[in-house]
């Protein structure tokens, strides 16, 4: 049950953080390690998608250095391509492969704390809250790292801040 209603999202997340290949096994990966810890979560049904993606973000973290040559490789050969235009993601979310070479470089250009906590904000459409469970950490914590990512990343793009004038 706890598969059937949260695989599609969790493998989401991946995809967009590691690409189709990796993405379907750290999936599996995550589920995987949530039955065997199951016995260990103490979070209601609110909190099992975070914890999810708590499990799934330190997978990605193993991958860290991975993930930052796949950054820098695509962003170079965006860089080659001519007539290439920026695009927007279905559902009004700002995807990598859309954004081309610059967020590529910008993202990789963040610490890998920094990058979790923007894309579970961003990409998973976590809360404050939410992205504190899914980090171990508390959401006084996650504000300030949160605005710095997205500071830093906006420096990298070259492009002003802008903010949410509501938190999901």
């Amino acid at each position: 049950m706890l598969f059937d209603r949260h695989f599609a999202r969790v493998h989401r997340y991946l995809r967009r953080r590691l690409g189709d290949e990796l993405a379907g096994e750290l999936a599996a990966e995550t589920f995987l390690q949530a039955f065997r810890s199951r016995r260990r979560f103490t979070g209601g049904e609110a909190s099992v998608l975070a914890w999810l993606y708590g499990i799934a973000t330190n997978l990605v973290r193993m991958n860290h250095r991975t993930e930052e040559r796949r950054l820098r490789a695509y962003a170079r050969a965006a860089a080659g391509l001519s007539g290439y235009e920026p695009a927007i993601a279905v559902e009004d979310r700002l995807d990598a492969e859309a954004l081309g070479p610059a967020l590529a470089l910008a993202l990789s250009g963040l610490s890998p704390a920094l990058r979790e906590v923007l894309v579970l904000h961003a990409w998973a459409e976590l809360s404050h809250e939410e992205i504190a469970e899914a980090l171990g950490c508390s959401s006084t914590a996650v504000r300030p790292r949160l605005s710095r990512a997205r500071s830093r990343l906006a420096a990298g793009l070259g492009t002003p801040v802008t903010t949410e004038v509501e938190e999901r």
